[in-house]
């Protein structure tokens, strides 16, 4: 990986609450749909797998969330920490979307982080599986951006 003066705090080596931390900034940098602002998290070669797509580097990162953001509207989407490592944490998590047609989805999925010494992450690994959903059955209705401290998170929510 590329060398970087960079630095993204909480760093490794990752206890419980900087790990629960590091995922709510994680969220809290997607909830933004700013795919500029969101590369910034993951070093200037990061590797990607999210869904059948593949990103490396930023500028690749930046060109697959604009894509995504296009296609998924009034995104919104909450993380929770399933398990950690030393410089490695996995996620789970759902979002809630609609298309250019107004059809309601709700994505779940999984993901595995590494990061580098400077917090920064290096390589991420999604799978994501959309399920169709009514206005009625969602679940995330706050306003665009970061989801409030007092709205449940997925377990909360039972999902």
């Amino acid at each position: 990986m590329t060398a970087t003066t960079e630095t993204r705090p909480p760093l490794p080596p990752f206890n419980h609450a900087s790990a629960i931390e590091k995922v709510r900034l994680a969220e809290d940098g997607w909830n933004t749909r700013n795919a500029e602002k969101v590369s910034l998290a993951y070093t200037p070669d990061s590797r990607w797998r999210n869904r059948a797509e593949f990103a490396n580097g930023r500028p690749e990162i930046v060109q697959l969330l604009t894509r995504k953001w296009a296609r998924e509207r009034e995104y919104r989407l909450i993380k929770e920490l399933w398990a950690f490592g030393e410089k490695r944490i996995a996620v789970r998590y759902a979002y809630e979307w609609h298309d250019d047609s107004g059809n309601w989805f709700r994505s779940y999925g999984n993901e595995n982080w590494e990061f580098d010494e400077h917090g920064l992450m290096q390589r991420r690994f999604a799978c994501i599986n959309d399920l169709p959903i009514t206005d009625a059955e969602r679940k995330f209705h706050w306003p665009l951006g970061r989801r409030p401290d007092d709205h449940p998170g997925l377990t909360e929510l039972g999902l």
